[in-house]
């Protein structure tokens, strides 16, 4: 996790109407249930090289299939329920080429949208762009707990998503994290998605993203950068381009 001692003070009280105790006694048994889970899985006998080389190759299967499956239906199916929200879209190239996705997570309604449509919108968008490298910039601003998706939506996601989606991504950037978001992608990192770690970015003001993604390249909501603003104050970091 990044940030400082202020930033877990800050945490201890109410976060973006989220109580602290309440959600870190839900995260420390989830993370207890994970860490059972790994135990189990490595006291678990060992069977043979054939073995887990068949099974393993029969789950990817499945899994491609039910990932093709998602496809068609989002390529047919009326997604205007999610896109008409316009809380995911992409948004330019950075200084590398490679498209940015954006994602702002006060427009996410996550209490009251179909969550299935809203996966297969995000199929519907991706799908012909991680075929290369790209990036996701994620904005955190002004968001409450409705639009939190729940832990076990995430997980599905994810374990839906096939492989080139987690290769190809090069940086998710989070601009204007809070001590929950810092949370989640501790234990999302470090459980459920170890891969992209390194790809993962906390960012406190937008400017901070000028360094990879240039100015006219970011089309973002206005209320992100009048928060930003009145937050950060104007010209508060200089970018210096980098190829990371």
């Amino acid at each position: 996790m990044e940030g400082n001692s202020s930033d877990l003070e800050c945490g201890a009280r109410d976060m973006n109407g989220l109580s602290l105790n309440s959600y870190s006694s839900g995260l420390q048994a989830q993370l207890q249930r994970d860490l059972d889970r790994q135990h189990l899985l490595s006291d678990r006998p060992r069977t043979g090289v054939y073995e887990n080389v068949i099974s393993e190759g029969v789950e990817g299967i499945e899994h491609q299939e039910r990932y093709e499956r998602l496809l068609r239906r989002a390529q047919v199916e009326d997604l205007t329920e999610v896109s008409g929200i316009g809380c995911l879209y992409q948004s330019g190239v950075d200084r590398l080429g490679r498209p940015v996705i954006v994602f702002c997570g006060k427009w996410f309604p996550a209490q009251n949208i179909d969550l299935e449509k809203a996966l297969l919108y995000l199929i519907k968008l991706l799908d012909p762009i991680v075929k290369g490298d790209y990036v996701i910039s994620y904005f955190h601003t002004l968001t409450s707990t409705n639009n939190y998706p729940s832990l076990h939506w995430l997980r599905e996601v994810y374990s839906v998503l096939p492989y080139k989606y987690k290769k190809n991504l090069k940086a998710f950037y989070i601009v204007h994290p809070t001590f929950w978001t810092k949370m989640m992608t501790w234990w999302f990192t470090t459980f459920m998605a170890p891969a992209i770690k390194a790809k993962v970015h906390s960012l406190p003001g937008v400017e901070h993203l000028y360094s990879a993604i240039t100015k006219d390249q970011l089309e973002i909501p206005a209320y992100i950068t009048e928060y930003d603003m009145a937050t950060n104050g104007l010209h508060y970091f200089n970018p210096v381009p980098t190829a990371s």
